[in-house]
């Protein structure tokens, strides 16, 4: 299990953690990746930039500042992504036909912070969170507080039911609930701000 008095953006910055690092491929690569894939990217370049905007991150990280906004640290990857998509592009093309492409203009997009791309990264970037992290802490709970919790909060049933599904009292359903909700707050923190 991993420790739990620190976000994960804390282990990655100030004790570069291997297993806070893996977490963090973890749950962004394949996000990176479904976000890459909209580009109409070869595969094999999407394999790149990945690599990329993850050496720009691990490189970058520890300076990183959280300026307590809400989306700094997605933010943050976003414009990454951006610069390094800029970058792929104009060691792949004349820089000239970069001006008319017009992945250039859906860059431009995605780096405003008020479009429309950039309201999309920050939904998206919440969900496929969300749904990575999940996956990931599962493994940190015994089978039965993780039925408890998917029960009660993924597929929203009364918490009677569960109780009688499950075969505990009530209060243990609640008592499971805020220990997946903890843990959960725990590994979002500073990654998705409310």
């Amino acid at each position: 299990m991993l420790p739990t008095s620190q976000s994960l953006l804390d282990r990655l910055q100030k004790h570069h953690d291997p297993q806070a690092w893996q977490r963090l491929v973890a749950v962004y690569v394949p996000w990176l990746r479904g976000w890459l894939s909209r580009y109409h990217l070869q595969p094999a370049d999407v394999d790149d930039l990945v690599q990329n905007i993850l050496t720009v991150v691990n490189q970058k990280l520890p300076a990183f500042v959280h300026n307590g906004r809400p989306g700094a640290f997605r933010a943050w990857l976003r414009l990454i992504l951006v610069n390094e998509v800029r970058v792929f592009l104009r060691t792949r093309r004349n820089r000239q036909a970069l001006a008319t492409d017009p992945l250039a203009s859906e860059l431009d997009q995605l780096e405003d912070p008020r479009s429309d791309a950039s309201r999309q990264w920050e939904r998206e970037h919440d969900q496929q969170l969300v749904r990575r992290l999940l996956a990931s802490v599962q493994s940190d709970f015994q089978p039965r507080t993780w039925e408890v919790f998917r029960l009660l909060v993924l597929e929203d049933r009364p918490a009677a039911e569960v109780a009688q599904i499950c075969q505990i009292e009530r209060n243990a359903v609640y008592v499971a609930k805020a220990r997946v909700l903890a843990r959960l707050r725990q590994e979002l923190r500073g990654l998705i701000e409310t």
